[in-house]
């Protein structure tokens, strides 16, 4: 079931980037494996016109991708970041494209709503939407914000930033003390009459 969503929504994106399909034409018939968590996820074979189709053959794919365990949560982030935390084994052209393909697609959500519901619609609710998420972001980070002031100036649970350089400082400086004291002990005992 999640494979067939997921090569549908990945068809779906390709359809609409002709530079996409394309770079993964030059790859017909080849495969892909994504591995998340040691269990492979996904298997899928490129045709000739750059889409993707599942892979139910039995056979190695040509380039086999194991995406890192916090997957999930680098999708809703820095996405290239997931790419370049990837094992890769296998064709590394291969895997090169999926990444460049895969990492520059973007979904119009707008257009794709407004064939369900018109274009005004479709743009006014992106809208508002895009502005009910920000308030919830914005909330969540003043939250965020307001606990780290409590840990660390009312209750004192964690130190803060500043304490700790603070602290670093003064370890630096009596790491310098302690090796001038050193120098100079080592000069004195040198200079000490044997007797």
């Amino acid at each position: 079931m999640f494979a067939w969503a997921a090569v549908a929504f990945a068809n779906h994106l390709l359809v609409a980037d002709d530079w996409a399909r394309a770079r993964l034409a030059a790859f017909a018939g080849r495969s892909a494996s994504l591995w998340l968590g040691g269990r492979e996820f996904l298997r899928v074979v490129i045709d000739e016109q750059g889409l993707v189709q599942q892979d139910a053959s039995a056979t190695s794919a040509t380039v086999s991708i194991e995406l890192p365990a916090d997957t999930p949560a680098r999708l809703l982030g820095d996405r290239s970041a997931l790419f370049s935390a990837a094992t890769i084994a296998g064709s590394a052209d291969l895997a090169q494209t999926i990444g460049l393909v895969f990492g520059n697609l973007r979904w119009d959500v707008e257009e794709d709503l407004s064939h369900l519901v018109g274009d005004v619609v479709a743009r006014r609710g992106l809208q508002l939407a895009g502005r009910v998420a920000h308030w919830h972001w914005q909330g969540a980070s003043k939250l965020a914000s307001a606990i780290t002031e409590y840990l660390t100036e009312e209750a004192a649970e964690i130190t803060g930033r500043r304490a700790i350089e603070g602290f670093c400082d003064e370890v630096d400086a009596v790491r310098d003390d302690l090796a001038r004291l050193e120098k100079r002990l080592a000069r004195l005992e040198a200079s000490r009459p044997t007797p």
